[in-house]
C-alpha cells in the first residue's frame, strides 16, 4: 500500500516487527517535498516511534481484527473490557489503556484491535459525554470574552470550559484531545 493511503488504525510490519499507526500528517514543507510522518506504536513492546516516509513508498500492511468491546470496570489490576460478540472478559493494564482512561466510564463502547488474540490498540469513539464533578462557579458578566476555566470530570479527565458551565452537567468531550466540544 502507498504510504499516502496510511490512516491511524492501521498495522503494518517494518523492519520485521508489526507496528499499528496512531497518528498520520501529510506534510507539503514551502519548496520541498511533500512526505508523511506517521507515529506508529510497536505491537510487541509499546515502543512509540516517529517515522518520516516518502510519498511513494510501498508499506506492508497487515489486517487486524476489529472486535466492538465494551469497558465494565477498574480496579487494581486494571481495565476490564467485554467482548460483545463472545461475552469473554479481558484485563488490560493501565499502562496498556494510557491517557484513553479518562474517557472511558462504564459501559462505553470501544473497538479493540486484535492480532493473534493479543490487543494491540483502542478505537476510542470520537466523543464522550462526561459529568463535571468539581469546577470554580462562573463569573457574572464572563459571556462578553471566551473565558475558559479548568474543570474536572467523573472520569478524573481536566479541561477547560466556558465559564458559564456548573458542577453537575454533562458535557460532550472530544477523546482526540480532550477539548469540550459541548452541553451534552
Amino acid at each position: 500500500m502507498k504510504a499516502t493511503m496510511l490512516r491511524p488504525g492501521l498495522a503494518c510490519r517494518m523492519d520485521g516487527k508489526l507496528y499499528v499507526i496512531t497518528k498520520f500528517e501529510h506534510r507539503t514543507p514551502g519548496n520541498l517535498r511533500a512526505f508523511i510522518q506517521i507515529k506508529i506504536k510497536d505491537v510487541l513492546s509499546g515502543n512509540q516511534l516517529e517515522k518520516r516516509l516518502g510519498s511513494g513508498d510501498e508499506i506492508d500492511v497487515v489486517d487486524l481484527d476489529r472486535r466492538p468491546m465494551e469497558f465494565l470496570y477498574a480496579d487494581n489490576t486494571g481495565l476490564t473490557f467485554m467482548d460483545n460478540e463472545t461475552y469473554d472478559q479481558m484485563t488490560l493494564s493501565e499502562e496498556f489503556v494510557g491517557e484513553q482512561k479518562y474517557y472511558l466510564k462504564p459501559n462505553t463502547g470501544v473497538i479493540m484491535l486484535v492480532h493473534d488474540a493479543k490487543p494491540v490498540l483502542i478505537e476510542m469513539p470520537s466523543s464522550v459525554d462526561l459529568k463535571v464533578v468539581d469546577t470554580p462557579p462562573g463569573i457574572k458578566g464572563a459571556t462578553v470574552t471566551n473565558q475558559l476555566k479548568e474543570a474536572t470530570m467523573e472520569t478524573g479527565l481536566k479541561t477547560r470550559v466556558p465559564a458559564f458551565i456548573e458542577i453537575g452537567e454533562t458535557l460532550k468531550i472530544s477523546t482526540e484531545d480532550g477539548s469540550y466540544m459541548s452541553r451534552a
